[in-house]
């Protein structure tokens, strides 16, 4: 089952710092909901640990997420996969893009995502409305923890 999303924040802070946040694993790991680990094998390259929830279905995925067409400080697209057991699969990928604006730093994301197994007998209208709060709660996380 394939499912789109996009999304668009302003964030009070310079571009620059944003990049950087984007690309800090600890960071990351703060704000990613259910995130247990996140591991930096590379520059580019990371390995995840991350306790999610779609309905009935709570599962632990364990995958590996790498960056791609970087262009800092501007944008980069994010490549993942992760397996959840019994739960089943999920893979995708989000473009992001970062451009500055007179609040501070305007983000983009258009991400697509597939999953199988378990986890995909639950609707598409469950798993988009999971996926799209997923990303909301770790933007508000990423906004809040850029403004301590």
């Amino acid at each position: 089952m394939a499912l789109n999303m996009t999304g668009e924040y302003v964030l009070p802070i310079a571009r620059k710092e944003v990049w950087k946040a984007l690309n800090d694993p600890e960071m990351l790991k703060r704000c990613i909901p259910g995130c247990e680990s996140l591991e930096k094998v590379s520059d580019t390259e990371f390995t995840a640990v991350a306790r999610l929830e779609a309905g009935p279905v709570k599962a632990r995925f364990k995958g590996r997420v790498k960056l791609e067409d970087l262009v800092p400080p501007e944008s980069y697209k994010i490549v993942g996969e992760g397996e959840g057991g019994v739960a089943g699969f999920a893979k995708g990928n989000a473009a992001v893009t970062l451009s500055d604006v007179p609040e501070g730093t305007k983000l983009v994301y258009t991400a697509e995502a597939s999953v199988g197994g378990k986890i995909a007998q639950l609707g598409q209208r469950l798993l988009a409305g999971t996926a799209k709060k997923t990303a909301d709660r770790f933007f508000d996380n990423f906004a809040k923890a850029l403004s301590e």
